[in-house]
């Protein structure tokens, strides 16, 4: 196991309520709620049936209903699994629908964008990202039993010690093509530590599913994959194995970034496009207000991009990275993650019971829609 040498920058605060009453200050970076965009390419808004066009097909369903703010989703052995960021639970989704605790992650301390936050699968073991008393860390649990009464056996520290703070507290995590976990960092709101390669905070790290430091790091020694970083919420590959990664930016551009090894992206110095001297523009940017990018997927050569505050369904096509595609603009409200399904469909996971969205009677959401062959 590898322990972050990094002393915390910030004390968690605890009491969300006290978080609630500076969001308005700090929304514009953090991926607050704004007003509802109107529809976009012919497609309804939420009140009414949603359009589906290429590519996507048939009508968008509704896998489960009545989540505690979740954040991300994966799959283990063929069954779904998804985190709650408050409660803490690792829940089961069943066929039909049913939620089954698989478990609770013990000490998650939840506050302001922590707790409780990314998920990634390998074999039958899962990786969680989550906060606790000591900061973020990553844990390895056994996964147990089978589909329909899945449980969480005893967790093993991957790494502790991460910065976590009252936001940018980054977690998405997820495993490369090359078979080394790669996880988000967010700055901590202490931007200047982003250019520190001392520090893990506004990082993407990379490590051994045991916490080790590969050989072929670029930064000998680190688990520093890449940095210059705000505050990284997704994490995807396209099949020619090219890395992509979604930013919150501060008050001027969101990024959608290609991540090689040892880049320098650039936070606090620049945001946006527009680096000198190294540093790495974005392949594509948005404004917070139509983005906060948070969870991204790849399937074959397309992007799907998650947005909370833009309230939409981005496609990317990796050819071509600096273009992208509306769906189902306002539809759903915040969304937060995107995963593909085993059967060839895409789930998408609403955000909208996490004190900056406005929900329905059925939120939070898990949904799914087909992809085109």
């Amino acid at each position: 196991m590898w322990s972050a040498a990094v002393s915390l920058r910030h004390r968690r605060r605890t009491i969300w309520l006290v978080c609630a009453a500076v969001v308005s200050v700090l929304a514009a970076g953090c991926g607050s709620n704004g007003s509802t965009p109107s529809p976009s390419s012919g497609e309804d808004t939420r009140t009414g049936q949603a359009a589906v066009r290429p590519p996507f097909g048939g009508q968008v369903r509704t896998i489960a209903t009545g989540l505690e703010v979740p954040w991300s989703v994966v799959f283990v052995d063929g069954s779904a699994l998804v985190s709650e960021r408050d409660s803490g639970r690792i829940l089961e989704v069943g066929g039909d629908g049913t939620l089954h605790d698989a478990g609770v992650v013990p000490g998650v301390v939840p506050g302001g964008e922590g707790g409780l936050l990314g998920l990634a699968a390998r074999d039958h073991d899962l990786y969680v990202y989550s906060t606790g008393t000591a900061g973020n860390r990553v844990e390895r649990y056994p996964v147990e039993g089978s589909a329909g009464s899945l449980s969480l056996g005893s967790p093993t520290p991957v790494l502790d010690g991460l910065p976590a703070g009252t936001y940018h507290d980054g977690g998405r995590i997820a495993f490369g093509p090359d078979g080394m976990l790669y996880v988000a960092v967010g700055d901590t709101q202490d931007a200047g530590t982003a250019q520190e390669l001392d520090a893990l905070s506004g990082k993407i790290l990379r490590v051994t599913p045991d916490g080790g430091i590969p050989a072929d790091n670029p930064f000998p020694g680190s688990p520093v994959y890449s940095y210059g970083h705000r505050n990284v919420q997704g994490l995807a590959w396209t099949d020619d194995g090219t890395m992509f990664a979604t930013e919150f930016g501060d008050h001027t551009w969101d990024e959608l970034n290609l991540i090689e090894a040892g880049n320098n992206y650039g936070w606090p110095q620049v945001e946006g496009a527009g680096g000198t001297g190294g540093l790495v523009d974005p392949v594509q940017q948005w404004s917070p207000a139509e983005a906060s990018p948070s969870g991204l997927a790849a399937v074959g050569d397309t992007l799907f991009v998650a947005n909370l505050r833009g309230q939409v369904l981005r496609t990317v096509p990796a050819a071509d990275p600096a273009t992208s595609t509306e769906h189902f603009a306002g539809r759903y409200g915040r969304l937060r993650d995107v995963a593909a399904a085993p059967d060839g469909s895409l789930w998408f996971v609403t955000s909208n019971t996490d004190g900056r969205g406005v929900p329905d009677a059925e939120d939070d959401r898990i949904l799914s829609v087909d992809l085109v062959p």
